[in-house]
């Protein structure tokens, strides 16, 4: 294989796609990029739309120029910092392939177990009989999203203040189908975003709102790219989740339930306050690092 600088590789060369991808590893391992092998398979995986199985089947083949001139643009943005999961432009949640893109939140492993969480206070309350959902700040849909495939008999409202966040959601509700027929998308700030009519109506309340405290460090690939009003709640992170555990009673039917992912340091404070709401009972239930990652409370 001929020499090539760590910057971009020259589109007038015979490359193969293996020999890419152990150029575009050693490209990320000199970044300081972790998993940089993982990451260079996915991003050629993602260059030339082969699924992995495909991809080593394809390795001995010549690469495009086209390939090379997308995989350089992809490479270049990933070596500034861009997260992985926006350079590709999708991510996985829960078996759904979402779009995700700086306008939204990443979606994380801790908002998969959230889901999980909320399915059971759902089956709890309803059995199979229908019932309303509302997923407060919504971002790219991936909580309401997942709620309506997983369970045909939810119907889910998903709300979100930044129509740039709801133009994002309503992508993936088209790449969904069918179940994103029963989600209902509105634009407003949390509770403000559903109707007066509404009120006891809803069986379930899922939230993962913004929980960093305004002091907090945060990482680099944080802070520079994914949006700042989804990430920060104040010096100790609990401004938006006081005005979704205080205000939940009001729109949640006597069985119903309020799920929030939340910052460990906040957890007790939140069951508490959820105690002092109106709420019959509230627990704190750990994630799979044995966090204090979530709180349930539920009316009755």
């Amino acid at each position: 294989m001929n020499e090539r600088t760590n910057s971009q590789i020259s589109v007038a060369e015979t490359v193969s796609l293996r020999e890419l991808l152990m150029e575009t590893t050693t490209r990320f391992r000199g970044g300081g990029i972790d998993g940089a092998e993982r990451e260079a398979r996915w991003i050629l995986e993602e260059v030339t739309g082969l699924s992995a199985s495909e991809f080593v089947l394809a390795a001995s083949q010549f690469a495009t120029v086209g390939h090379v001139a997308r995989l350089d643009q992809l490479v270049a943005r990933r070596l500034a910092g861009e997260p992985i999961q926006y350079v590709m432009g999708h991510w996985p949640f829960r078996g759904l392939d979402l779009m995700v893109d700086p306008r939204v939140l990443i979606p994380r492993p801790e908002t998969e177990q959230l889901v999980d969480l909320a399915l059971d206070e759902a089956d709890r309350a309803l059995g199979s009989n229908p019932g309303r959902a509302a997923d407060l700040g919504t971002g790219s849909g991936a909580i309401a999203l997942a709620l309506a495939v997983e369970r045909p008999n939810l119907r889910v409202t998903a709300t979100d203040q930044s129509e740039d966040a709801l133009a994002c959601a309503r992508a993936n509700c088209a790449g969904v189908g069918r179940p994103a027929t029963r989600v209902s998308l509105r634009q407003g700030s949390w509770y403000d975003a559903l109707e007066s009519s509404e009120r006891h109506s809803f069986d379930l309340l899922v939230s993962n709102p913004p929980y960093i405290p305004s002091t907090d460090v945060v990482t680099r690939s944080v802070v520079e790219w994914e949006p700042e009003e989804a990430l920060f709640a104040g010096p100790l992170g609990i401004t938006d989740l006081e005005v979704l555990i205080v205000g939940a009673t009001n729109w949640l039917r006597p069985s119903g339930s309020l799920c929030l992912e939340l910052d460990p340091r906040q957890a007790n404070w939140a069951r508490d306050l959820a105690l002092n709401s109106g709420f019959a009972e509230a627990e704190v239930v750990l994630d799979l690092a044995g966090q204090q990652r979530f709180v349930i409370a539920r009316r009755g």
